[in-house]
């Protein structure tokens, strides 16, 4: 197959797993004087365990940025390399799930999967934010509201049409809820930590 054919996919997944790789939480707390994150809580990378430092202000920035890197892989490919755009969103979550440069240890998706969804397809992201905002608050469970948000992206997608992204959200839903299983494991018995709790996940 001709190289100049599988340049422009290959390096659509390449820069949005290079993108999705880059650790915010991680990066930021340290700059924060805040620590380690790897060390903290559940040793997570993104904005829940950030929060659990008590700088709220550093898990308001990790999350939007964790997001943003998502929808700029997107948006990015989308401008040089037109209809590979799926493939900056597969790397983007693989590069938060299991970024190269701490060691394949991420997080778990929930705010990069957003942003993708905000880049690839705005209306079907409200649906999910709703969800996880709404379940968050309601349940102060991060996972429950995670898990729910992502496994509703393909009904969502599939039910404004764009059936095309609906098979892409499933895979990613069921990425994001495989990250989670820890959680899952607490959920059934019972011990997972709220929000603003020590360890939730």
């Amino acid at each position: 197959m001709n190289l100049e054919i599988l340049a422009g996919p290959l390096l659509s997944l390449l820069l949005g797993y290079l993108l999705g790789s880059i650790p915010f939480g991680v990066l930021l707390t340290r700059a924060g004087g805040a620590g380690d994150l790897r060390t903290i809580g559940s040793g997570n990378i993104g904005a829940t365990n950030v929060l659990r430092t008590g700088r709220k202000g550093l898990a308001a920035v990790t999350l939007l940025l964790d997001g943003a890197k998502g929808a700029v892989a997107v948006l990015i490919v989308r401008a040089i390399w037109p209809g590979n755009e799926g493939l900056a969103a597969v790397g983007a979550l693989l590069g938060h799930l299991y970024p190269v440069w701490i060691g394949f240890k991420g997080g778990k998706g929930v705010a990069t999967f957003f942003g993708i969804m905000v880049a690839l397809h705005w209306p079907s992201s409200i649906a999910y934010a709703l969800a996880w905002i709404g379940l968050l608050g309601l349940t102060r469970y991060s996972s429950v509201a995670g898990m729910s948000a992502a496994l509703l992206a393909p009904v969502a997608a599939a039910a404004l049409g764009r059936f095309d992204l609906a098979i892409l959200y499933l895979g990613f839903g069921l990425l994001i809820f495989w990250k989670h299983r820890a959680n899952l494991e607490r959920l059934l018995a019972g011990t997972e930590p709220r929000v603003g709790g020590a360890k939730d996940g």
